[in-house]
């Protein structure tokens, strides 16, 4: 894990057509200092995880509005540990009912944020897996 700033890669798997949400939020994280690298529509899990791994990236945001949150989320989080690079933190984002929110914290994603929710708090949660990174 690199030092210095927090680096963060904001990811659309699947095939949402819809990235607003995302560039929003990579804005913002830029804003507040970090380092995002913004992958584009329409990936898969492997591309993320491989540009992730590439990036040495801290962390993993997962914009997704097209109901697939389930399946596409956990296996980035799957692939990760594969490739050993299970320290890198993932997180989400996008439309999803309140009850798939605790599934996905029990397949490892650490945080799941909804539309409508004030960018800072993903700021926040970003700051506070990675004190004293900025």
């Amino acid at each position: 894990m690199s030092k210095g700033k927090i680096r963060v890669l904001i990811g659309k798997p699947g095939l949402d057509g819809h990235d607003r949400g995302a560039k929003v939020v990579a804005r913002a994280l830029r804003d507040a200092g970090m380092e995002v690298v913004y992958t584009g529509l329409h990936r898969s899990p492997e591309e993320i995880v491989e540009t992730a791994i590439q990036e040495d990236v801290d962390a993993i945001g997962l914009s997704i509005l097209s109901g697939a949150h389930l399946t596409l989320l956990p296996k980035v989080v799957n692939l990760l540990k594969e490739q050993g690079a299970e320290d890198i933190v993932v997180f989400g984002g996008g439309v999803m009912p309140d009850e798939d929110r605790e599934e996905l914290l029990k397949k490892g994603i650490k945080e799941v944020f909804v539309p409508g929710g004030a960018t800072q708090r993903t700021i926040e949660f970003l700051r506070e897996q990675f004190p004293g990174r900025g």
